[in-house]
C-alpha cells in the first residue's frame, strides 16, 4: 500500500501522539497525570495498572510509524491507528456520560483525539475505481 503524502503526514502524527503520551504514561505516570491535574500516589496497584496500558499504546505509535515508512506495514498502521484514535474519544464520551464532565486538560485531549480521527478518516477515505469490488478482488468465488 503506498501512501500519499497526506497519509503519511496524518499516520506521522497520530504515531508520534501515541509514541509519545505511552512511553511518558509508562516511564512517568506521576508526571504525566500532573498534567492534567490527576494526583496518582503510590499505589503500586495502580501505577502497575496504568503503565500497562502506556507501554501498549507506545507500541501502537511505533505500529503507526512503522506504517509510515514500510509501504508492507501501512495497513496494520491504519488499522492501529484507527482503533486507538476512535476508541479513546470513545472511552472518554461514556465516562462524560456516566461521571460528568471532565477538566478542561481532558476536554482538550478529547478534542485532539477527534481531530486526529477526522484526519485519519479523511486521509484514508475509501476511493471509488472504475472497476466494481468483484474486479478488485478476483479471487472471489463465484
Amino acid at each position: 500500500m503506498q501512501l500519499t503524502r497526506f497519509q503519511k503526514i496524518t499516520l506521522g502524527i497520530g504515531g508520534l501522539t501515541a509514541l509519545a503520551i505511552g512511553t511518558l504514561i509508562t516511564l512517568a505516570p506521576h508526571a504525566f497525570y500532573a498534567s492534567y491535574g490527576i494526583t496518582l500516589g503510590q499505589d503500586p496497584n495502580l501505577l502497575n495498572e496504568l503503565r500497562a496500558p502506556g507501554a501498549g499504546l507506545a507500541v501502537f505509535g511505533a505500529l503507526m510509524l512503522a506504517g509510515v515508512f514500510r509501504a508492507a506495514m501501512a495497513p496494520i498502521a491504519l488499522a492501529v491507528a484507527l482503533t486507538v484514535f476512535l476508541a479513546f474519544p470513545v472511552g472518554r464520551i461514556v465516562g462524560i456520560v456516566m461521571d460528568g464532565m471532565p477538566s478542561g486538560s481532558v476536554m482538550g485531549a478529547l478534542a485532539f483525539e477527534i481531530i486526529v480521527a477526522g484526519l485519519l478518516l479523511a486521509a484514508f477515505k475509501p476511493t471509488s475505481t472504475a472497476g466494481s469490488s468483484r474486479e478488485r478482488f478476483v479471487d472471489l468465488p463465484g
